[in-house]
């Protein structure tokens, strides 16, 4: 009984000292990261929305480093969340995390992917966002909960994207 109990609490103590070091480990991450620029507002008034979908918003990394989350603003943190894509930008309306809108004219790129930051899934399962905030390119992943929505939102964002550059260079007039 005495050598079940000591290694009961052998176990505790390991898994303790695991979580300790992970919460060292991410208030080092915020730490690194306070440097990066403040998220931009969700506008008032936001057009009508040109697509939307519900799913799970993965986390925003270093563009290209899909294992470098980003810490600050909640970024890196998983959770339920609803895409919707706006002529302004796109909103992930974040359950518990706050939302994030990213702006048309911050947006760099969008495309398919398998995984990033711990979420691996099928062939084109993710769908990633490109965009820049302030002097960082950041990726941001979603994964739908239908499939048929990831092809809406792709060609839907593309769109956007592609319509940005000519919309603030009008806007320049």
């Amino acid at each position: 009984m005495d050598r079940l109990l000591v290694l009961g609490l052998a176990t505790l103590a390991l898994v303790v000292v695991a979580f300790v070091l992970l919460a060292i480990g991410w208030r080092n991450r915020l730490r690194r990261q306070s440097d990066v620029d403040p998220l931009p507002g969700v506008p008032g008034e936001l057009g009508a929305p040109l697509a939307a979908a519900d799913g799970q918003y993965v986390a925003s990394t270093t563009a290209g480093d899909w294992l470098d989350r980003i810490a600050v603003h909640h970024l890196g943190l998983r959770t339920n969340a609803g895409l919707s894509v706006y002529p302004e930008g796109a909103l992930f309306d974040r359950a518990g995390a706050g939302p994030v809108f990213i702006p048309a004219g911050r947006l760099t790129g969008v495309r398919l992917e398998s995984g990033m930051a711990g979420k691996f899934v099928e062939k084109d399962g993710l769908l990633v966002l490109s965009w820049r905030l302030g002097a960082r390119e950041l990726d941001t992943g979603f994964r739908t909960r239908h499939a048929e929505d990831k092809t809406i939102l792709l060609n839907t964002l593309q769109d956007l994207i592609s319509a940005a550059p000519q919309a603030e260079a009008d806007s320049g007039k």
